[in-house]
């Protein structure tokens, strides 16, 4: 559980890991430029460049929730190749217009590691210590 006095901190840390994204045994996503984000309680995060995600796999969705640390999020859900595979919702997010506070992960997309395997390759950067 947080300490209620620590502050909350959301940072983002370019990496040169390589990430590989798979759903149902596709390769939905692949980057050596992902954005890694740090936030107070949470695991790290991968936010991959929306050029390296397969995105004729997926479809936006009318799904939009709010984070008061990163703004509004949109989710795409999985479709697969063609439409044949089986859908899986809202399995992607990004945040199109983030808070001038993570301006980075604009145009970036993650994915829900409960459905997607991710892969990651390469030393995790160290997360910066707070000012």
């Amino acid at each position: 559980m947080p300490n209620p006095d620590q502050k909350h901190r959301v940072v983002t840390v370019r990496s040169t890991q390589t990430v590989t994204v798979e759903i149902d045994g596709t390769v939905v996503a692949k980057s050596e430029r992902p954005l890694v984000l740090f936030e107070t309680g949470l695991p790290p995060r991968y936010y991959l460049p929306s050029e390296d995600v397969e995105l004729a796999l997926f479809e936006p969705t009318a799904t939009h929730t709010t984070c008061p640390f990163k703004g509004e999020a949109s989710y795409w859900s999985y479709v697969g190749p063609d439409g044949a595979a089986e859908a899986r919702t809202d399995v992607v997010w990004g945040y199109p217009e983030p808070l001038d506070s993570v301006a980075e992960i604009a145009g970036h997309l993650s994915f829900y590691d409960n459905v997607a395997r991710i892969h990651v390759t390469g030393e995790l950067p160290a997360e910066p210590s707070a000012a």
